[in-house]
């Protein structure tokens, strides 16, 4: 079968939505089928996105594809007579962040406007899919409280995950992301000078600004914590991040209100390590189920710092919490052989 993959990309910005994309390529190949990937770049600035989303739909690939299967928006406008949607979260200023200091334009007549009109042109895409998945059961709710679409949650694995193995148990938390603001990883630093044990935390991560890793690294200083904080703010080779996860006592992904799980959970998950997280962190909340397979603590830090130093102090159950990481991935069906079947079926 012929299939294009068709996404929106920001410019010099690697993450979650780009790998998806790249990982679902190589595996449609090993399956047999003919795959391209048609990566076009989206700005979220509000007076240029309605013009953007016009330059999508006027993107015709019906006669080069079978199928077309689109991820992030607003790759969905694209027009195909067999579009299978792989919804990876809505342009969220617009929906539910709406109400929040987050917008980006005013609540005002024209944004309004603005707003009521991106949510009619995603209605109209979103029904003219073949099949409508979502990355998490959380986007797919959004998706029936703003637009009234059902859609079918399809999780997305890692690549070649037996990459992934557990190496022990060391006395380090680790968090393993892009060193963002909505990661949180400061979290996990003012959490640490509230611990009794002698856990220690690793971050690791690029970031695409300066402000947010200076910030972690004053932290660590006023509160004295460079003996038992490694902060590694640089590009993480896979090799290091298997060797990182690998010997964790756990995995940390803290992030706010986020769309999925994350691929920092599902790395540690496969690694047999339990993951630390916090009530408002989104969809991770999916995965993780508190004290079975990680730790689900409010965003404060005395009580991030309580679960750090239960993870310490009991190891025999973090490594069954660890081991019971691993078993959800099996519960929740998150294989490269469901995809492929889900997406051409």
């Amino acid at each position: 079968m012929r299939i294009l993959l068709c996404s929106s990309y920001v410019p010099f910005v690697n993450g979650g939505a780009r790998f998806i994309v790249d990982w679902t390529h190589k595996v449609l190949q090993e399956h047999g089928h003919d795959v391209e990937i048609v990566n076009l770049p989206f700005s979220d600035e509000p007076q240029e996105i309605l013009s953007q989303m016009m330059a999508y739909r006027l993107l015709d690939l019906s006669e080069y594809a079978d199928r077309i299967v689109t991820f992030r928006p607003p790759a969905h406008v694209i027009p195909h007579p067999h579009k299978i949607i792989w919804f990876i979260h809505h342009i969220r200023v617009f929906y539910d962040m709406w109400d929040t200091e987050h917008r980006s334009v005013e609540n005002n007549p024209r944004g309004r406007a603005l707003r009521d009109r991106l949510h009619d042109f995603d209605r109209h895409a979103l029904l003219e899919a073949k099949s409508l998945f979502t990355n998490s059961r959380i986007v797919g709710d959004r998706l029936r409280k703003f637009n009234g679409i059902s859609s079918v949650p399809l999780y997305p694995p890692i690549f070649q995950p037996e990459r992934f193995s557990n190496l022990g148990y060391s006395d380090e938390i680790s968090y393993v992301s892009r060193v963002e603001p909505h990661k949180r990883q400061h979290l996990l630093v003012e959490a640490l000078r509230y611990c009794k044990s002698k856990v220690c935390i690793g971050i690791y991560g690029t970031s695409q600004q300066t402000d947010y890793p200076s910030f972690i690294r004053e932290l660590i200083a006023k509160y004295g914590l460079a003996d038992r904080v490694n902060f590694q703010c640089r590009w993480i080779s896979e090799a290091e991040k298997e060797k990182i996860i690998g010997r964790a006592l756990a995995v940390a992904y803290l992030p706010e209100d986020e769309d999925s799980y994350g691929y920092p959970s599902l790395e540690g998950a496969h690694s047999q390590k339990p993951i630390l997280t916090t009530t408002d962190s989104g969809g991770v909340l999916e995965f993780v189920v508190d004290d079975e397979n990680g730790a689900i603590p409010s965003p404060d830090p005395r009580a991030i710092a309580e679960a750090m130093d239960a993870f310490y102090l009991n190891r025999r159950k973090t490594e069954r919490q660890g081991k019971a990481a691993e078993l959800k991935i099996g519960e929740l069906n998150i294989t490269w052989h469901h995809v492929v079947e889900s997406l051409t079926s």
